[in-house]
């Protein structure tokens, strides 16, 4: 029986390692609450900014305004959602004693950044063509593409959340008039349920 017990001890050991090897796993699950803390303040600030309406009730001559404040409030809340989660993940990577720089986090990056620079130049289209309506589920839907795109360089989990941002952003689609509540329930109250489910599943031991 013991000598049965030591063969499972080698070969979660062997798995262990084989995992951390083929899988980016320092993710904090409190990245994706900061994150979602990030989007949920940028939604709400916008909703504010502009007295609760809905965005494409507005007139063309109030477009530009739009315009400039979706731009301002995305670049800073993309910024602010970066800088925490390389900060939660740095912490975990010492924990844990996982390089957070090596050849899997830069396959990950990779495979995540190239859905997310193509919806970043349609949505910069979108813009610019002043067809305000589509950008939230536009960004939902390439989010959620990079993430499936990235999952198999990472914790599983990760294909779920990109299946949900993709559900989120074709409902979107159909309630155009309702980007800013997906947006917000898409990268705020999503990643927050993902972090801390996560943070739960990995980190809370």
């Amino acid at each position: 029986m013991e000598e049965k017990n030591e063969h499972l001890d080698a070969l979660r050991d062997i798995r262990s390692m084989m995992e951390k090897s083929s899988r980016f796993i320092s993710l904090s699950g409190l990245s994706g609450i900061a994150a979602g803390c990030c989007a949920l303040a940028a939604a709400f600030y916008i909703w504010w900014q502009f007295n609760g309406q809905r965005l494409y009730d507005y007139t063309e001559e109030r477009n530009m305004v739009l315009v400039s404040s979706l731009l301002a409030v995305g670049l800073v809340t993309f910024a602010a959602a970066i800088v925490l989660a390389f900060l939660f993940t740095y912490l975990r990577s010492r924990k844990t004693g996982i390089p957070i720089w090596g050849n899997t986090a830069q396959r990950l990056m990779l495979n995540t950044a190239i859905p997310l620079l193509v919806g970043g130049v349609v949505v910069l289209k979108l813009l610019q063509m002043g067809v305000i309506a589509l950008v939230a589920p536009v960004c939902l839907l390439f989010y959620g593409l990079a993430l499936i795109n990235g999952s198999k360089y990472t914790l599983r989990e990760i294909r779920w959340l990109g299946f949900s941002e993709l559900l989120l952003g074709m409902l979107n689609l159909w309630m155009t008039g309702y980007g800013l509540f997906f947006w917000a329930l898409g990268f705020g109250v999503l990643h927050i349920l993902y972090g801390a489910i996560m943070w739960w599943k990995y980190e809370k031991q």
